[in-house]
């Protein structure tokens, strides 16, 4: 009697990146609720939170970076393409629609908004 094969395939998931990702731990403020960046490039952002998301729902949040020329602000939209729970946070992955760049404010002019 012959003796069947069985392969198994291991599950790739789609690389649907067209930006390089860069590693950052970053503060989100998402309006009534806040997160932290995994990961971001060019094109979208991965971030983690405990606020309530849906995939394909549009999201705003805002994401203050210290750079070499001083502190920038970057008001951020975008469309949510994936979503990954884990306990009680959810990981958002973002493909931004839309973005701008400014000088951050002072941080005593960031509270008062």
């Amino acid at each position: 009697m012959p003796r069947r094969v069985t392969r198994t395939k291991a599950r790739k998931r789609k690389e649907h990146r067209r930006e390089e990702r860069v590693g950052a731990s970053l503060p989100v403020d998402l309006g009534s609720a806040r997160g932290v960046t995994r990961d971001v490039s060019a094109s979208g952002a991965f971030f983690e939170t405990d606020a309530s998301y849906s995939v394909g729902s549009e999201v705003r949040f805002a994401i203050d970076l210290d750079t070499p020329w001083g502190p920038a602000h970057f008001d951020c939209r975008g469309e949510i393409v994936r979503l990954e729970r884990h306990g009680g946070t959810v990981g958002v992955a973002v493909r931004f629609t839309d973005s701008d760049t400014h000088a951050a404010p002072p941080p005593a002019q960031r509270r008062r908004r």
